[in-house]
């Protein structure tokens, strides 16, 4: 859970969301967790509590011989991709837990909040210095070890984030962008669905916020033992996370009416929106205290799992210890974050596809390319590279008609709707 839920849910959603044209957007991205999200999430927990092995070596463990070993690469891959621009957005996010600490960020008349936010990350140096901070406390929790370093305070930081999320959404929907809000998004526009992006957008954000196809859920499934029953977690996860999704759109987009700024901001439209609700609430500055701490500490617990899926991979090939592999690629995966930084400042004259910044850019890569091939290429290997008995068996779903079924759909439907959506999208269908 605290893989799925952390800057996904809120950040990217809402920016995703009001990019994609809201209602539409919602819509596909629920029948894309429904049809192919849980399918392929209780494939890689499947893979990776038999095999109790790293993202590659699972793979290596259950198809010795063959090249299917090729997929756990893709999924370190898409760690070091996505982890350094999350760091990226993480600092950002630290930053302002910070500013509210200390008294709240110096924000004052109509569009101060998105002045404010222009200023701090188009600048070179600060946004840099806390992604720093997140890097630091990432790799601080993977080097102590993921049981002792982030399972016990989840247990307290989810349940605490969710109260709150549902609190500001119930009053965001005081406010007065309400009815828009809700128009917006629920009220889908069926001429969007013409518009093959949507669906990708709607892919690529069902396997962000689930982890999927990067290897994090094949890395904790083999930390899991056989007590763990996997479909009741599977659809413990899909269901929190999604919900976590929504009742951010619900705390956000009526804020973002009320206020008068645009749906479709991008990346920061988080960043502008709900520092306008604290300022609006008598308590505003405990609110955002608290938000932006859980909002951080969700951060940290997904980027620990990204993290997590590289050092497993270079403990076990390179017989390195765990503090050695996470300090390495901690480190390097912060060096690699800090274009997606300096592409709001120093290099935002830098695109690099079509008219996308450096992060955007980055994120395109790893979250409709990189994570849906990779989840593409597990659920064919559960649903046919794999032995269809042994995989039903290590399921827990036994020999029943749900477990044929999770397999058909592993060999047939969601490998078909991957490969339309992707083709699609990239104008070849």
């Amino acid at each position: 859970m605290g893989s799925a839920v952390g800057l996904g849910n809120i950040w990217r959603f809402a920016y995703v969301a009001g990019e994609s044209g809201g209602g539409t957007f919602l819509l596909l991205y629920i029948l894309c967790i429904i049809a192919i999200g849980i399918p392929i999430l209780m494939a890689e927990l499947t893979i990776g509590r038999r095999a109790k092995s790293d993202v590659v070596g699972s793979f290596e463990t259950l198809a010795p011989g063959t090249p299917w070993f090729v997929t756990g690469f893709l999924g370190v891959a898409s760690a070091f991709i996505i982890l350094s621009f999350y760091g990226v957005v993480a600092g950002w996010a630290l930053h302002y837990f910070i500013q509210y600490v200390l008294g709240g960020p110096a924000i004052s008349g109509e569009g101060g909040s998105e002045s404010y936010f222009i200023e701090f990350h188009t600048s070179t140096y600060s946004p840099l210095f806390w992604q720093s901070i997140f890097m630091i406390l990432t790799i601080g929790i993977v080097y102590v070890g993921v049981k002792k370093g982030i399972e016990k305070s989840n247990k307290i930081l989810m349940p605490l984030l969710a109260i709150l999320v549902i609190l500001l959404a119930g009053y965001s929907l005081t406010l007065g962008g309400a009815q828009e809000a809700l128009s917006f998004l629920f009220s889908p526009d069926w001429r969007s669905l013409r518009d093959p992006n949507v669906y990708l957008a709607a892919l690529g954000q069902a396997f962000f916020s689930l982890s999927l196809g990067m290897g994090a859920l094949i890395t904790y499934g083999s930390y899991l033992s056989s007590k763990d029953k996997l479909p009741g977690a599977a659809v413990s996860v899909v269901t929190l996370d999604t919900l976590f999704a929504i009742l951010a759109g619900l705390m956000i987009f009526p804020a973002v009416f009320a206020f008068g700024n645009a749906p479709n901001s991008g990346p920061g439209l988080v960043f502008i929106t709900l520092p306008d609700i604290f300022n609006s609430l008598s308590l505003g500055v405990v609110f955002g205290t608290l938000f932006f701490f859980l909002l951080s500490a969700a951060a940290i617990s997904s980027g620990v799992s990204l993290l997590e899926v590289a050092v497993a991979y270079f403990m076990r090939k390179f017989n390195w210890s765990r503090k050695k592999a996470a300090i390495i690629i901690g480190g390097i995966i912060f060096l690699i974050g800090i274009p997606s930084s300096l592409g709001y400042g120093a290099l935002n004259h830098v695109t690099l596809i079509g008219d996308r910044d450096i992060l955007d850019s980055m994120d395109f890569i790893a979250s409709n390319i990189f994570l849906p091939l990779g989840g593409l290429l597990i659920a064919l290997f559960v649903g046919v590279g794999w032995n269809k008995a042994e995989a039903i068996e290590a399921s827990d779903f036994g020999n029943t008609w749900i477990g044929h079924t999770w397999i058909l759909i592993l060999r047939t439907i969601a490998p078909v709707a991957i490969l339309i959506i992707f083709l699609s999208s990239i104008g070849l269908f």
